[in-house]
């Protein structure tokens, strides 16, 4: 049943997608065929967004494109583009409007539309169907490594309490919270106690969990499935949740999801997110604590603990042990310097003598 949940985000996404290549040139669809086998339909869909930022960008700004049926571009249209062009546009992102709404990219999303654009145009140098591969010149914006954003120790202790307990939350929400206090503790145990991604955590149905083994199946980044394991901690409170799943009244029999909303259905990511702000709100309101701050809380407990940073991006499901590194890195000063102590090279006795 695990399957069906990330068939039907990729059909979701797929149909997205189709809507969005409606309006771009018709050759932009031959690039998704293109870098169908190395991409998943999320990452395809976000390179047709930001695509069609760049078209509208080149529609609204770049004289040669003013009033261009973007529909109706070839690839040799892009032959007009400049180095200069691409550089006003990644100006372009710092601010713009876009379907009444306006938009700010720091470096980061510059970057990664930059990253987009020049894939376009070296799939279309590298078939022949333009001159030059203008992208290519133009030089990634630097971005600044952001500090890693966790929960301390304690925090996560009070995380967990207000979880249970609701102290801070209003009468409206307590008066929710009273249905929904097992799941959402079990919800954050899970998320703490593993540093899964919260689409890893909402695509878990039932009979993905192995009590016998403490262990559980999830499905990585590009459909690995993978087995991972967790605490008697984290059983406990999923066992808690268990019991009353069903009891509960609101849990239908056919539906195969292990998280369930208060209307029985499969719970989203979105839900998550909010059900994170909400609780860790009242405890550190002036950290942005996302469903990913409690992976990185996890992860850098984990490197804490094993001083290993191969062991911490397996479990995290890095395939490059370098963006672990990256993460971790800062705690390695710790590690250090406790390591400093580790090795005594006479007895206080001895010095004494």
């Amino acid at each position: 049943m695990g399957n069906d949940y990330y068939a039907e985000r990729d059909y979701v996404n797929m149909k997205r997608l189709e809507e969005v290549l409606c309006g771009l040139p018709a050759f932009c669809a031959d690039f998704f065929l293109g870098i169908k086998p190395q991409t998943t339909v999320l990452t395809r869909l976000n390179y047709a967004y930001d695509l069609r930022i760049f078209f509208r960008f080149l529609y609204e700004s770049v004289r040669e494109f003013k009033g261009v049926d973007m529909t109706q571009l070839v690839p040799s249209d892009l032959d007009e583009v400049t180095t200069a062009h691409i550089d006003r546009f990644l100006d372009y992102l710092t601010r713009y409007s876009a379907d009444g709404k306006t938009y700010n990219c720091d470096e980061r999303a510059k970057a990664r539309k930059l990253s987009t654009v020049r894939a376009l145009f070296k799939y279309l140098f590298n078939r022949d169907k333009i001159k030059a591969n203008t992208a290519a010149k133009i030089a990634v914006p630097k971005i600044r490594d952001k500090d890693i954003v966790r929960l301390e120790v304690d925090e996560v202790v009070r995380l967990l309490n207000e979880a249970e307990n609701a102290g801070g939350l209003t009468k409206a929400q307590q008066a929710f919270h009273k249905r929904t206090k097992q799941r959402d503790v079990a919800i954050l145990t899970l998320l703490l106690g593993t540093g899964i991604r919260v689409s890893e955590c909402v695509g878990l149905d039932l009979n993905d969990l192995d009590f016998n083994i403490n262990g559980f199946r999830i499905t990585r980044k590009g459909g690995n499935k993978v087995i991972l394991y967790f605490s008697d901690e984290v059983a406990g409170s999923l066992k808690e949740y268990l019991s009353i799943r069903t009891a509960d009244g609101y849990a239908p029999k056919t539906e195969a999801a292990l998280f369930l909303s208060l209307q029985g259905t499969r719970m989203s990511v979105r839900a998550v997110q909010l059900l994170v702000k909400k609780y860790s709100g009242q405890v550190t309101p002036l950290k942005n604590i996302t469903p990913h701050k409690l992976r990185s809380t996890y992860g850098t407990a984990l490197y804490r603990e094993t001083q290993d940073i191969y062991v911490v991006a397996d479990v995290l499901g890095h395939k490059d042990v370098n963006t672990t590194k990256k993460h971790y890195a800062a705690l390695s000063d710790d590690i250090r310097r406790n390591a400093a102590n580790k090795v005594r090279l006479r007895d206080d006795t001895d010095g004494k003598k």
